[in-house]
Formats: structure tokens, C-alpha cells, sequence
């Protein structure tokens, strides 16, 4: 299945990576590419992450890296990441998550 990603979920990964940068930057790359690698194990077994808690739709599912929430939406060929956010905050209520399309 093909992985997508909102610019929402690009803005979050770009502003994990300057928070981590402040202190160390190759840990920042390296903890953003982990990141992206969990997307990419959700997009292999996209079922496998959990239900969003905060909403009771089957194709909003997230899965955790440590502290970190990835949500995505389920689609027919692929999945889209709509946010990346550490896991003691609530689901930003501004994200509304939309199928992504199939189209390349």
C-alpha cells in the first residue's frame, strides 16, 4: 500500500525536528527518519495500528513510536499521515481527515 503525507504531518515532523535539533541535531534527523520509518511499517499492515480513540471511524487509525502519535487515514491503495504529535496531547480537533486519493 502507498504511503502519503498531509502537510499538516509534514509541518509536525519538520517542527519535532527543530524541538530536537535545539539540543542535538543528528539525534533530530535520526529520530524524525524512525518517524517516517513507522509510517512506512503502517502503510505494510495499515489495519494493524489501533483505532484513534478520539474518533470511532474504522479508517482513522494510528500507530505509536514511544511517545509519538501517528494517525492515518485508511484508504483503497494507500494510507495518508494527517498529524504526528507527541502521545500527551489530545487529537488536534482542527485535523479533519479526508480519504486519500488514489491518484499519483
Amino acid at each position: 500500500m502507498k504511503l502519503r503525507w498531509s502537510h499538516r504531518a509534514e509541518q509536525d515532523l519538520l517542527e519535532i525536528g527543530r524541538y530536537i535539533a535545539e539540543d542535538n541535531r543528528p539525534a533530530a534527523r535520526r529520530w524524525v527518519e524512525r518517524l517516517r520509518q513507522r509510517a512506512r511499517q503502517a502503510a505494510e499492515h495499515p489495519q494493524a495500528g489501533r483505532m484513534v480513540p478520539e474518533h470511532s471511524r474504522p479508517d482513522i487509525r494510528e500507530v505509536l513510536l514511544h511517545s509519538y502519535r501517528i494517525v492515518y487515514v485508511v484508504g483503497a491503495d494507500a494510507i495518508q499521515v494527517v498529524a504526528v504529535f507527541e502521545g500527551h496531547r489530545l487529537f488536534p480537533r482542527r485535523v479533519v481527515p479526508e480519504l486519500p486519493d488514489t491518484e499519483d
